[in-house]
Order: C-alpha cells, then sequence, then structure tokens
C-alpha cells in the first residue's frame, strides 16, 4: 500500500538537487508542494522547479531559498489581477534564479516527449518569438519543410493532487488539465500524489483514471489538499470545491509585505493538512465547497451591482472597440471560436462572441485551460472560473486546445490578446521590457499567435506601449490583423500596419490621428480611407462592466 503521511512522503521521495515538476491542472497547487516548502526552507536544496504557471505562491519556493532554476510558462499574478510579481522579478533579474521561458503548449510539449521516450516532439509554437533561443529548440529543416522541434523535458518527481485514488495508488483525475498529466508520466522516479480520498475500489471509473498505480511513488490523503486552488470531481464520492481568492490575493500582497511572516503562518508552522485546514476554520471551507455550484456566481452579482455611473476608462473604450473588431473578424472568417489572453482582451472577447452569437454565429469561446464552448458567468472576470467547468461542452487541455483547435485544419480560430507592448509588426511583449525589468511571459499567447487564423490585439495608445520594435518576442506578429487603441485601430494592409479608424470625440480628425500617430513609435501611415469609429455606448460598457464590477481589470 502506498498510502502515507505527508511529511513521509515527500521526505522520503525529494531529493537535494531534484529537478521538481508541480503539476498545474486546473488545481493550480498541492499540499505536497507546501510541505516541500515546509521540509526545505531555507536549507538550499537547490531544486529546479518546473511549473506552468507560478503565481503568487510559487514566489515561495524564490523566498525559501529553494530553487535555482525554473521551467516556466507564466511568473506573475493572477489575483486579483494577472501582473508582475516583484519576488519573480528579483530573482530573475539579479541572476540569482535562472529560468527558461516556455509557452503552455510547447512547455507540455516537452513533458509529453519525456513521457513518450521521444529525442524530441514536433512543435508549431515559438518560431519567431525570442524563446526560439532556448537551448531547448531547434528549427530543422527536414523532407516536410522546417520543423519546430522541442527537447524532451524529464523531472526527476511530479506533485500532482487528484480527486480520488484507490489502495494501489491509480489516480482519478478531471479534466480541464492545463498541461495534462505528461509529467507523471515523464517523471523519472514517479509521483507524489496528494488526493482528496482514498477508496478501496475504482470500479466504474477506469475511464477517469490519468495516472496507473505504478507511476505512483505515494499517496497522500489530504482533504482540500489543492488549496487555494480548487478541485473539479463531477461524479465522484467527494465534494468539489472552489478556488480561494481571497486567500491568492492575500498570498499576491504578501509578496509586497511580509512574506515571511505570511509563510510562517501558512506554510511553516502547520505541521500536517489537518492543521492547515484548521487555520483555514469551518466556515471558509463551506464556503469553498459552495463556490463550486455553478449556480453560486447568482448571489455574487446580486451583491455586486453594475456599476453605471463612472464615465467610460481608457481600458473600457479599448475593450469595446476591440469587441467590435472581434466580431467583425468572426463574420469574415465564419469563424468557429475564439481564444482570449487574460484580462481586459479576455472581457472583449467574451462581449463579442456573446453579441456574434446573438447575431445567429455559431461561434463559442475556447480557453488554454482546456475549454471549448464555455459560457462566463457575470460578476466573475476571470477566465479559469471554475464554475463553468460543468457546462462547458468539451474538456481536455492546454495540448487539445492550443494544440488541436487552434491551429488544426477543421477549426477556425481567432485570437484576441493584449500585452504590455506590441510594435510595428504586430509582435507582443509580455516577457521583458528591459534587463531589469521583467513582465510575466507568454502563458499561451505565443501559441495562440502562432497558430490562430488572426489576432486582435488590445492595448492602449500610449508611448512605450507601441514601440518600433519589442524588446522581447512574445508572441510573434505575422497573425496579427488588428491593433485595438482606445485612440483608434491600425489594421493590416500587406506587411505594414496603418491608421484606418480613429474614435469620434474632441478635437478635429486631424489632431486625432495626431494622438495616435504620437502613440506610435514609428512613422505610422493613414489609410486612404480612414474610418470616424462612433463613440462608445453606455451599453457597450454596461457588457464589459456586467464581467468585471468592480473594474479590477477595467479601470
Amino acid at each position: 500500500m502506498k498510502q502515507v503521511a505527508l511529511a513521509e512522503a515527500v521526505s522520503t521521495h525529494v531529493r537535494p538537487g531534484d529537478t521538481v515538476h508541480v503539476m498545474m491542472g486546473h488545481s493550480r497547487w498541492t499540499a505536497a508542494a507546501r510541505e516541500l516548502l515546509r521540509q526545505s526552507w531555507g536549507s538550499s536544496p537547490e531544486l529546479v522547479l518546473v511549473m506552468a504557471s507560478l503565481s503568487s505562491l510559487g514566489a515561495l519556493f524564490f523566498k525559501g531559498g529553494l530553487v535555482r532554476k525554473v521551467i516556466t510558462a507564466y511568473s506573475g499574478d493572477a489575483f486579483p489581477t494577472y501582473s508582475p510579481n516583484p519576488v519573480f522579478q528579483r530573482g530573475y533579474t539579479s541572476g540569482e534564479v535562472e529560468v527558461e521561458h516556455w509557452s503552455f503548449l510547447s512547455f507540455a510539449q516537452r513533458l509529453e516527449a519525456g513521457a513518450r521516450g521521444l529525442p524530441a516532439m514536433v512543435t508549431g509554437s515559438l518560431a519567431g518569438s525570442s524563446m526560439s533561443a532556448n537551448p531547448g529548440f531547434s528549427l530543422v529543416e527536414t523532407p516536410f519543410g522546417t520543423v519546430g522541434l522541442v527537447q524532451p523535458l524529464v523531472p526527476d518527481v511530479t506533485l500532482l493532487h487528484a480527486a480520488l485514488a484507490d489502495e494501489q495508488g491509480n489516480l482519478v483525475m478531471s479534466e480541464p488539465l492545463l498541461e495534462g498529466v505528461w509529467g507523471a508520466w515523464a517523471a523519472r522516479r514517479g509521483v507524489i500524489a496528494t488526493v482528496e480520498k482514498v477508496v478501496s475500489s475504482l470500479e466504474g471509473l477506469g475511464h477517469r483514471v490519468r495516472v496507473p498505480a505504478h507511476r505512483v511513488l505515494a499517496v497522500v490523503e489530504a482533504p482540500l489538499g489543492a488549496h487555494p486552488g480548487g478541485c473539479f470531481a463531477p461524479g465522484l464520492p467527494v465534494n468539489s470545491y472552489g478556488e480561494d481568492i481571497p486567500f491568492w490575493v492575500d498570498s499576491a500582497r504578501a509578496t509586497r509585505a511580509d512574506l515571511e511572516s505570511w509563510a510562517r503562518h501558512w506554510v511553516l508552522e502547520p505541521k500536517d493538512q489537518g492543521d492547515y485546514l484548521a487555520r483555514l476554520g469551518d466556515d471558509r471551507i463551506e464556503g469553498l465547497i459552495a463556490r463550486a455550484d455553478p449556480n453560486s456566481w447568482k448571489a455574487e452579482a446580486e451583491s455586486i451591482p453594475v456599476p453605471v455611473h463612472e464615465p467610460p476608462s481608457s481600458w473600457e473604450i479599448a475593450a469595446a472597440l476591440g469587441a467590435r473588431e472581434v466580431v467583425a473578424a468572426v463574420e469574415e472568417l465564419d469563424a468557429d471560436a475564439v481564444l482570449a489572453g487574460a484580462g481586459v482582451a479576455n472581457l472583449a472577447a467574451w462581449v463579442a462572441v456573446g453579441r456574434a452569437r446573438a447575431g445567429g454565429s455559431k461561434v463559442v469561446l475556447t480557453a488554454e485551460l482546456g475549454l471549448w464552448d464555455y459560457t462566463p458567468t457575470p460578476a466573475d472576470p476571470y477566465v479559469f472560473n471554475q464554475r463553468v467547468f460543468p457546462a462547458t461542452t468539451y474538456l481536455t487541455d492546454a495540448s487539445g486546445v492550443l494544440g488541436l483547435i487552434v491551429g488544426g485544419p477543421g477549426t477556425t480560430t481567432i485570437g484576441c490578446l493584449g500585452a504590455a507592448q506590441v510594435d510595428r509588426h504586430g509582435n507582443l511583449n509580455s516577457t521583458q521590457l528591459s534587463v531589469d525589468h521583467f513582465l510575466v511571459g507568454s502563458g499561451g499567447g505565443s501559441d495562440v499567435a502562432s497558430r490562430a487564423n488572426t489576432c486582435v490585439v488590445v492595448t492602449l495608445a500610449r508611448s512605450g506601449r507601441l514601440p518600433a520594435d519589442v524588446s522581447y518576442v512574445t508572441s510573434p506578429g505575422a497573425r496579427v490583423s488588428r491593433i485595438v487603441t482606445d485612440a483608434g485601430i491600425l489594421r493590416r494592409n500587406g506587411s505594414d500596419f496603418e491608421i484606418s479608424a480613429v474614435l469620434a470625440g474632441a478635437g478635429s480628425l486631424a489632431e486625432r490621428v495626431a494622438v495616435l500617430k504620437g502613440a506610435c513609435g514609428w512613422d505610422v501611415p493613414v489609410a486612404r480611407n480612414l474610418e470616424e469609429l462612433v463613440a462608445v455606448s453606455a451599453s457597450e460598457v454596461a457588457q464589459l462592466r456586467n464581467f468585471d464590477r468592480l473594474r479590477l481589470f477595467l479601470s
């Protein structure tokens, strides 16, 4: 029997110098990662951390001195907004922690190559981005054309949270699964799994076993073991529970204040999972279980009205114009799906798809986590909202969305993206402004930009946001057809962009064109048939605010 205590599982199977994969899935976290932090804090075990998205809890690996290198696709906060985190910024720019940046798809494909025992895996991403300089990527001339290859990624041990296990160690997990279970198959020694419950038999659940027992080193029964992440466990003898967003927000704030004290309370002092849950308290736990109800958003929406009196912000104007452009692109291409980046671009896409479907289009929303045909809920602006899972038509992983749906020959997909910078070529930068100014990384943005049929970018007309050339190409711009700002729109005309539309408003047309031109770091031409855009209406703004009622992103 592989069931052991949490402390024993980690102390027995994780060694100094290991490459440790902390699997994300939809749960984002595992109690085994917290226990690894507790045991190794301050001991400099020189780990290589493999984690698709570090988020604010990943900063603890830096603060505790556990890591010498990180292999990731995103290093930043997810709550309350997607933003740079100072702990990662200091660690990377100082050189204290080495980092390899990947995209979600290429990250998963590296693990898949390792799991399959292949010398490399073909990828349609990274070419044209700065990440193509990674030592684990190569463009190779073959009889079939130029092919992008990624090197296998083989962790020593993988830490993950599953809903259920039997006494032998077979693991039941529910999609969506982001980077998939490849890391569990690729790990040299195997998997340390925390689970909601260990049962005597999984009879009738074989189709939901994602990792068989021979790959599992240890199983730890740890209720709420994904906290502050959530666990989607439909039809299983355990409770589903939602993400603890206030806890995530608190952890992000701690990274900007007294992270040592915060870590002491939540990581170093709790001796086991029971102690940790006692600190959370029954009321909080019951609230997280209630949050898993797909209708729980209704109570939140009732308590947070749509703000109507504030004038539209610059981001709301840009997002409203972006929604119009996405609708136009859907109509032009008869698109099957729209995949949006996080934040404002995501809200624009949600509004656009709702508007297009109301007009008769079949277009649906898809998300890199592994969602196809999902419906966002009011008052929740986050793209990974777990309450949408039960009604989502198809649940898969990043490989299914970014490597099959986006770029696959049978599906026409539009990307709606944001970034800190977009240049004259449409290249996007969400990784690094300078050697001492790290941002967050690619996430799935590079994959979408590389593979979607066309991309709409939403940004602001501000100096620095529209440089002639970005300092780091996170996402190549060849498929970007529109750059939407709060002042107007640049559309691609052949290989170049031109100002094709400006927003109606104060000042002459020439003055408004000059504002947009002045924000661009290159001499952008103006289209002969320049369009004057109708002002953004109150109803357009209200549609956006319906999702982001606290205006976390829109303000």
